[in-house]
């Protein structure tokens, strides 16, 4: 069966929220340091501002990816994590492809994310999406700050 991917749905909420601890775990060995979005994936992601989708493995929620609102013109890519048995296969690239189009349907001129240097892989496919090294946007937890122009 073909993976798919879709808006988010509120039964789907627990299960996005298993992929992201997951990711951290494995790469940080601890739960997310900053998981308030996750509360209320509505305030943070909702359209017409922002968007969340999951990747599915008929029902199971194997992959997120996430836009939101920085200003009128920015918006930042979140959420972006793929369980180890769907990596490399195309998946992230087709989810942040997914979350161009919305990007650039809402408005958008650019679009920033902030990494750490563990996410080696996922830091070598924003650099082949097109996403270029920036200043720091934001105090928050990353150290690589990256933007995509629209």
């Amino acid at each position: 069966m073909a993976l798919t991917i879709q808006l988010i749905k509120q039964n789907q909420i627990e299960d996005a929220k298993a992929v992201i601890v997951n990711g951290c775990l494995e790469f940080f060995g601890r739960q997310p340091v900053d998981f308030e979005d996750m509360a209320d994936i509505s305030l943070h992601y909702a359209p017409p501002a922002g968007t969340f989708l999951v990747l599915l493995d008929d029902k199971k929620v194997v992959g997120t990816g996430a836009i939101r609102r920085l200003d009128a013109e920015t918006c930042e890519l979140k959420r972006m994590w793929i369980l180890p048995f769907y990596r490399a296969q195309g998946y992230g690239r087709k989810i942040a492809e997914r979350l161009f189009d919305f990007a650039r349907h809402a408005g958008y001129k650019r679009i920033r994310l902030d990494t750490v240097p563990e996410l080696e892989r996922a830091n070598k496919l924003y650099r082949r999406l097109g996403f270029y090294l920036i200043e720091r946007y934001h105090s928050g937890h990353g150290t690589i700050f990256m933007e995509k122009l629209l």
